[in-house]
C-alpha cells in the first residue's frame, strides 16, 4: 500500500506512520531525512540541496522530488511506503503524481491526521527536551528520567512558534486535503484520542 501522510504539526503522524512501519513493513520516507541523508552521503542531489541549504534558501521541488523518486527505486519501496512531509503543496503533488505514474507507481490513500489547531497547541507547548540528551518529556517531567539532566522548553514549543507554524501549515498544505479528496484518495481519521484509538481506526480506514 501507498500513502501519503497528511495532517498539521503535531497531529501524531509521525506515530502512526511508526506503527504502520512496524506491523506492515512499510517504508517510512520522511523528506526531511532524505535531504539530510542525501548531504551526508555527498550524492549529486545532496550536493544541489546543500547549496541552497547553506545560503538560507528552500531547497527547490525539483530536488525534492529527485530525492524521493530514487527512494521509490529502492526495494524498500517495493512493500509499500508512506510519504511524510511531502507533497507539501498542490503544485508537489502534481509533480509526484506525473513521477509515480512514470514509474507505473500510484498512490492507494492520503491519510488525514485530523487535530483541532488549540489541542496541537496544547499538545506541542507541554512538550520539555532534555539539554543534555535530548530526551522528549513533558511539563511534569521537572529532570531528565533518562540522566536526571534539565528540562527546557524548546523555541519551536512555545505557543506562539507553534500558532505561526499551524498558519503556514493552513495557507500552503491544508488545500492538499482538497486536491486528495477530489482525486478520491481521502482518508481522514480524528487524531484527538489515544494512539491506540486512533491506529485502529487507521487500520479499519486503509482496509489492514
Amino acid at each position: 500500500m501507498n500513502i501519503v501522510l497528511l495532517g498539521a504539526p503535531g497531529a501524531g503522524k509521525g506515530t502512526q506512520a511508526q506503527k504502520l512501519v512496524e506491523k506492515f513493513g512499510f517504508d517510512h520516507i520522511s523528506t526531511g531525512d532524505l535531504l539530510r541523508a542525501a548531504v551526508k552521503a555527498g550524492t549529486e542531489l545532496g550536493k544541489e540541496a546543500k547549496g541552497y541549504m547553506d545560503a538560507g534558501k528552500l531547497v527547490p521541488d525539483s530536488v525534492v522530488i529527485g530525492l524521493v523518486k530514487e527512494r521509490l527505486g529502492m526495494p524498500e519501496a517495493a512493500a509499500g511506503f508512506i510519504l511524510d512531509g511531502f507533497p507539501r503543496n498542490t503544485s508537489q503533488a502534481e509533480s509526484l503524481d506525473a513521477e509515480l505514474a512514470g514509474m507505473g507507481v500510484s498512490l492507494d490513500a492520503a491519510l488525514l491526521v485530523s487535530v483541532e489547531p488549540e489541542v496541537i497547541v496544547e499538545r506541542l507547548s507541554s512538550r520539555r527536551t532534555c539539554r543534555t540528551c535530548g530526551y522528549t518529556g513533558t511539563a511534569a517531567d521537572e529532570t531528565c528520567p533518562r540522566d536526571g539532566g534539565e528540562m527546557y522548553q524548546r523555541d519551536d514549543d512555545r505557543p506562539e512558534t507553534i500558532k505561526q507554524r499551524l498558519d503556514v501549515y493552513e495557507e500552503s498544505t491544508a488545500p492538499l486535503v482538497g486536491y486528495y479528496r477530489d482525486k478520491g484518495l481521502l482518508r481522514e481519521v480524528d487524531g484527538d484520542r489515544s494512539q491506540d484509538e486512533v491506529y485502529a481506526d487507521v487500520k479499519t480506514i486503509l482496509g489492514l
